[in-house]
């Protein structure tokens, strides 16, 4: 059995008895920025379910222009005002450069390698701050999720002034 029609058939067993969420905004008013690395299971790892978060994920977990396209759609046509940026240890964009990952995939990109975890949360966190079109946004925050313990890492945490995030 190919792959693909290991994933039709996993489908149809799943399709018999999935929960329909019919509110397309996130419950919780979440929205999860993290890797496509496939160790991480978002909703087990933050104890979320279907319907409670937008999860967006990338290499590497940053955000890059297609994550703030989706949380401008989040925020204002979707309800969202917190969004937590979760990277990961023993990521493949740690310790490279830009310049190696240009040479091994022959693609001429950007793609955001991360030296450092706590500057590229607070870099992340920042962009978002500094887009006029975001702020709806009330709370963000940077994790970093242990890949082999499972726990994460509160790392950074920014809050519009004047919001009382726990009163909403």
């Amino acid at each position: 059995m190919t792959e693909v029609n290991r994933l039709l058939a996993a489908n149809k067993a799943n399709a018999a008895t999935r929960t329909n969420v019919k509110d397309p905004r996130p419950s919780r008013r979440i929205a999860v920025v993290t890797c496509m690395d496939a160790r991480i299971d978002v909703f087990d790892a933050l104890g979320l379910h279907l319907g409670e978060a937008h999860v967006l994920r990338n290499a590497g977990g940053r955000v890059t222009d297609d994550v703030l396209r989706s949380l401008a759609l989040s925020s204002h046509v979707l309800g969202v005002d917190t969004v937590v940026i979760m990277q990961h240890t023993k990521c493949g964009l740690a310790g490279v450069t830009n310049e190696e990952l240009q040479e091994w995939t022959g693609a001429d990109l950007g793609f955001f390698p991360i030296d450092d975890h706590a500057a590229a949360l607070r870099e992340d966190i920042a962009l978002l701050t500094e887009k006029d079109y975001l702020r709806e946004l009330k709370v963000i925050a940077g994790f970093v999720y242990d890949v082999e313990s499972g726990e994460i890492a509160d790392v950074v945490r920014w809050e519009r002034a004047g919001v009382d995030a726990e009163a909403e």
